[in-house]
């Protein structure tokens, strides 16, 4: 089979190399896939760079979100050849590759009807959102929540899912471009916060009294300022530093206004808590079915194209998800 594999740590374009390797073999616990398509993410551009937490031995295949055909399965695992799956193959990638292993405990059945491209981009993003707003925020009917950089594919899933759980969403994002983005994901308010304070525009909104719930994985100075339009009792979840800067949070600002930071580490649950896991994927199911969500697939690469499509991930003028297509359906 083929895969793209780094041999030596350094930017994507520069380290990919397109090898034919045998195809993978499954441990006991483990799904054969053959992939069809693959959702491309942050951490797969950090593991070519080397600066990921883990670091897996050279050389390797990046791609951490996958869906695909089950070739072989285990019995016992719920799944037999034929069924079409997604999930991660593992923490440390494997998916840009035209077969991979998939851990029984880490695949989901695809939602009836969704496409080998839409359902690349549901198993990270949308459970990340679905864990941080439900579980860790609490979000309820009725509150307002602010998303930082709703256009990203981590903020377009969070926009969708805030008004499946019948909340007022507020959305930043850089230019008129991604306003519209966020709009047509179904922001109540989109906020340019190149051109506008974001703050201002937060409380003008709420009359005064901010987002309930803030969503936000850029931190920096964006961090700093929500905290700034967060309401009493608000809770402001801590997702990620695409900035690249880690802020530090005065404890007495939050005593004076009782709001919560949130840590939100989704991928622990997958070891910790791994019934949650299954239920947040039968709910985003259910609200697929139901034409809640649908995952915003913004670009399509074929496979020969990996690097140059983490190149276009890397620059950060993507909107929604960018997804490889290795196999037809």
């Amino acid at each position: 089979m083929k895969a793209w594999r780094v041999h030596e740590l350094g930017e994507p374009a520069d380290v990919l190399h397109l090898d034919e390797i045998p195809d993978p073999e499954p441990g006991p616990d483990q799904l054969l896939v053959r992939v069809q398509a693959a959702a491309l993410n942050f951490p797969d551009i950090l593991l070519c760079q080397g600066r990921y937490q883990e670091r897996p031995p050279l050389p390797f295949t990046p791609g951490v979100e996958l869906t695909g055909e089950v070739l072989s399965a285990p019995e016992g695992s719920g799944f037999r050849p034929g069924d079409r799956v997604l999930g991660g193959p593992s923490p440390m990638g494997g998916a840009f590759a035209e077969c991979a292993v998939l851990p029984a405990s880490n695949a989901y059945a695809v939602p009836p009807g969704m496409p080998a491209d839409e359902a690349a981009a549901l198993y990270l993003t949308y459970q990340t959102g679905h864990v941080g707003l439900h579980r860790r925020a609490g979000l309820r009917v009725g509150e307002t929540l602010l998303v930082n950089a709703g256009a990203g594919g981590v903020g377009s899933a969070a926009i969708q899912l805030g008004k499946a759980a019948g909340a007022t969403v507020i959305a930043t994002a850089g230019g008129p471009d991604k306003v519209q983005v966020c709009r047509d994901l179904g922001a109540d308010h989109a906020i340019d916060y190149l051109a506008e304070d974001f703050v201002a525009e937060v409380k003008d909104i709420t009359n005064g009294r901010g987002a309930d719930v803030i969503y936000d994985p850029v931190g920096g100075d964006v961090f700093d300022a929500s905290r700034r339009c967060l309401a009493w009792e608000g809770r402001l979840i801590v997702v990620g530093f695409t900035s690249g800067r880690i802020p530090e949070a005065p404890a007495n600002h939050a005593l004076i206004k009782n709001y919560s930071i949130v840590g939100l580490h989704w991928g622990m649950y997958r070891t910790k808590d791994p019934a949650l896991i299954t239920a947040v994927h039968e709910d985003l199911t259910r609200l697929y079915a139901d034409g809640r969500i649908r995952p915003f697939v913004s670009e399509r690469f074929p496979f020969d194209q990996v690097p140059e499509a983490l190149t276009r991930l890397a620059s950060r003028r993507t909107v929604g998800k960018v997804v490889i297509v290795i196999a037809e359906e």
